[in-house]
């Protein structure tokens, strides 16, 4: 046995015992390695390539499904008929997160299997009691090309997933995409062989775990896709590499492909690929409280982290700075976010957001006239709040050095990077880029319009959360947001890392009612479901997207907005039926905090409390009022006193929701 430990950031605790098998001629046969509570059981062994399954109590789960890396004018992986040693590695372990999403000590325990081969690859699974993960390394010595890398994931039966899917589109490229879209139900073998879907996927069985797909670790290479194959299996796509990029003159300008190669990625000779993510789920619940994704991402790069002090954010674009009983013209300019840096300060908001349009987009040195930022920069500091900006990600591409070194001068500490609309590659470079220059100006950065974390935040912690989500935005101009798409997300791209779907908006409609309006955007679901999001969803740094003007007449409301954290010492998911319902209790500190939503289907919670610690506990409880199903932003908010033994009632009204803080006495 050899026991390792470190101290300092990212403490990890790790013993593992390794052993060395010589399995030279041994392709016949069939190696496995188990979950360390033996329930999962993954098979691996070579029959026209790389094969593997994944077994459930004795019952298979994943069929036969093939693993291949091809590089061009390279062997490919399938080309080894046999292994040539294998390890198994027992590893008990820690990660202190210093963001923590969902918990602040992450236990990483796992059994793994190394094969080794007679060409320089070499192939890792690990069996955790949450999910499997594979990847492939390769230990060439000059530099790779990789023409196609085949990840299949074949199910028995018939069953059904939901997928965020984009369908084919003949007059431009799919894989530029913005990855807001959403979840829809349908069975394995009719999703279109011309569509494809980003992760995550979640699969839905016709009997046991539901198992979501996704990845972990991007890094020098594209995102994962997946594509049907007419069968109840499905398979991998990659955008190919950019060859030829244009930039898209706009408001908002994009740099757009014009012409891809006709492979994935140039890369090192000697790394190792992402991982291939399967998470299964006996319940429901234990979904939204998976860390998998986290666990396996490359341990931090930044070597003080103490600077990254995520919270609260406002922000104005979803209401177009549309503020009423002002005594000045409401717009972007230097009273209207004064105004804001008064109302951050009041109820315990931590920073506004200068959303776009406080520079010229093309020109982030170039403040538009109407805005003084030494005046708000200095009335910020005086009010203790802080100032974060938004970005074009073209333009801070360009202009990263310089701008960088403005929000230093102007004590901005968190930034916001927007229009990226893709996951090849470059992009995926960009984001490592311009992560590493933010932590070395010691700034925190937030990524829009692009895809899912996918553990990038265990490696640069600065980068504390991502859009990749449709959220309260498309309330603007559209129906497509609802309670029930609500209720998928905790389930399928929670998985992959913390979003942004800034809700907090404060004129909510039953379902009958819910319709874009110019000049107010409203929300469906009531008042109480939209506040529940700040503990349902990851986000370490939480937006409050609603309107001032309102919210400064309802200042209960507010100051138990503002009070909820954005960072948790524990989490714990009591109950959850993808798509319908969940309820969330999280940690900080002494205190607790519980959210709970439906769809627009009503029901009744019988809260149990017997996760708390031994004292009394005051409750404020922030529940739908008994008109919600017809006006939805009635709520009501109530005092108690509760201890461990108690229970609770609560009634949530049709696309309802609920919030209780419960702060130890």
């Amino acid at each position: 046995m050899m026991n390792a430990k470190s101290i300092g950031y990212g403490k990890y605790l790790v013993s593992i015992f390794s052993i060395l098998f010589s399995v030279k001629g041994i392709a016949a046969d069939t190696l496995q390695v188990y979950s360390p509570s033996g329930k999962i059981c993954v098979k691996v062994w070579m029959e026209n390539g790389l094969n593997y399954k994944i077994v459930h109590n004795n019952k298979t789960i994943m069929e036969p499904s093939l693993i291949d890396l091809v590089p061009e004018n390279k062997p490919a992986l399938s080309t080894n008929k046999s292994f040539r040693s294998s390890f198994l590695k027992k590893v008990s372990g820690e990660i202190i997160s210093p963001v923590p999403e969902k918990r602040k000590i992450i236990p990483d325990i796992y059994n793994q299997l190394t094969l080794l081969f007679k060409q320089p690859y070499k192939i890792e699974f690990r069996a955790y009691d949450d999910g499997v993960a594979y990847r492939i390394s390769t230990l060439f010595k000059d530099s790779l090309i990789v023409k196609n890398e085949v990840a299949e994931f074949r199910f028995p039966g018939n069953p059904s997933a939901y997928f965020p899917e984009i369908p084919y589109r003949a007059d431009g490229d799919m894989f530029q995409t913005s990855f807001e879209d959403l979840y829809r139900f349908k069975k394995i073998d009719s999703f279109p062989v011309t569509s494809i879907s980003y992760s995550p996927v979640l699969i839905v069985p016709e009997s046991g775990p539901k198992i979501a797909i996704t990845e972990s670790d991007l890094e020098e290479y594209a995102g994962m896709f997946v594509t049907g194959t007419g069968t109840p299996a499905l398979k991998a796509v990659f955008a190919k590499y950019p060859l030829e990029e244009k930039n898209l003159e706009a408001l908002y300008s994009q740099a757009r492909v014009a012409r891809r190669a006709d492979y994935i990625a140039k890369t090192k000779g000697t790394r190792s690929f992402p991982w291939r993510v399967l998470i299964i789920a006996e319940e429901d619940k234990s979904l939204p409280s998976n860390d998998m994704v986290y666990r396996l991402a490359s341990p931090s790069r930044i070597s003080d982290i103490s600077w990254v002090k995520p919270g609260n954010i406002t922000d104005e674009w979803i209401i177009d700075l549309n503020l009423f009983n002002v005594p000045f013209q409401s717009g972007r300019n230097t009273a209207s976010y004064k105004y804001y840096i008064d109302f951050a300060s009041r109820f315990g908001i931590s920073h506004i957001m200068m959303d776009a349009g406080w520079s010229d987009n093309n020109d982030l040195l170039k403040v538009v006239p109407e805005i003084n930022m030494d005046t708000l920069v200095a009335y910020a500091k005086k009010k203790g709040v802080k100032i974060a900006m938004w970005t074009l990600a073209l333009t801070l591409n360009r202009q990263l050095d310089s701008a960088l070194a403005q929000f230093n001068r102007w004590g901005i500490d968190f930034i916001m990077t927007d229009f990226i609309d893709r996951d090849d590659q470059l992009s995926v470079n960009f984001h490592h880029r311009v992560a590493k220059a933010c932590a070395a100006h010691k700034i925190m950065i937030m990524f829009h319009g692009t895809y899912p974390p996918k553990g990038f935040n265990r490696t640069y912690p600065n980068a504390v959360t991502r859009e990749a989500v449709l959220g309260s935005e498309y309330n603007i101009w559209s129906n497509k947001v609802s309670p029930s798409h609500d209720l998928l997300l905790p389930f399928t791209r929670m998985l992959a890392g913390s979003l942004d779907y800034e809700p907090g908006l404060l004129n909510n409609a039953t379902q009958k009612g819910t319709r874009p309006v110019e000049g107010v955007v409203t929300s469906p679901g009531t008042r109480a479901h939209q506040l529940a999001m700040l503990a349902i969803y990851d986000n370490p740094m939480q937006f409050f997207s609603g309107n001032p003007s309102e919210a400064w007449q309802e200042p209960a409301y507010m100051e138990l907005l503002g009070s909820i954290p954005t960072t948790w010492d524990k989490t714990i998911v009591t109950d959850a039926k993808v798509g319908e319902y969940i309820v969330t209790a999280r940690n900080n500190g002494s205190n607790w905090y519980i959210g709970g939503m439906t769809d627009w289907t009503p029901r009744d919670l019988d809260l149990k409390f017997d996760f708390l610690d031994d004292g009394v506990y005051k409750a404020t409880l922030c529940k739908d009022g008994v008109n919600a199903d017809r006006y939805a932003s009635d709520y009501i908010i109530e005092t108690s006193l509760v201890k461990k033994n108690d229970s609770m009632k609560i009634h949530l009204a049709p696309g309802g929701g609920m919030m209780l803080r419960l702060e130890k006495q």
